[in-house]
């Protein structure tokens, strides 16, 4: 277990020790989808949806989640975010929101989980406002697009296959 860095010699899981670390400048950028009936992406495009503005509910559910990413991962590190901004595109063809979360802080360990917290809270709520509409949603192609900062460098996922590169 000695590559697993949320393990100790016990095999007890442990919060990994930081202290450490240099501060760098750290930002991550992950994407998710959800893909539904013609009627319910038609309702979310036209704002007639009965619950409201989804995909503005959807944007502020998915900051709040970004930010309280360590109260629900229970290893994850309380960070100071300096940024958290949620974008969704509507891809017609496929009846399909996709989500893009962009987090940013100045710290000691990376922010890929409260990008891909914050994609999966906004993608939840978009779910949470539309039930009613369409129970058949389906969420997923949740992944991490890219990284900076830290030890590991820079990462860039491509789509033929993934690749790292340090900067």
């Amino acid at each position: 277990m000695a590559d697993l860095t949320h393990f100790n010699q016990h095999g007890e899981a442990i919060m990994v020790d930081v202290s450490a670390k240099k501060e760098t400048a750290r930002e991550a950028l992950a994407e998710g989808s959800i893909t539904m009936s013609r009627e319910c992406f038609q309702k979310i495009k036209d704002g007639s949806m009965g619950k409201g503005d989804v995909l503005g509910v959807a944007r502020i559910a998915g900051i709040m989640g970004a930010k309280r990413t360590a109260d629900l991962i229970p290893l994850c590190h309380i960070l100071n975010l300096t940024k958290v901004e949620i974008h969704f595109s509507l891809e017609e063809e496929r009846c399909a929101v996709r989500a893009a979360c962009t987090v940013r802080t100045t710290g000691k360990t990376g922010v890929e989980m409260e990008a891909l917290t914050g994609v999966n809270i906004a993608l939840l709520t978009i779910y949470d406002m539309c039930k009613a509409v369409d129970k058949t949603m389906e969420m997923g192609e949740i992944h991490l697009c890219e990284k900076s900062g830290g030890k590991s460098g820079r990462f860039v996922r491509t789509p033929e296959k993934t690749k790292e590169t340090k900067i």
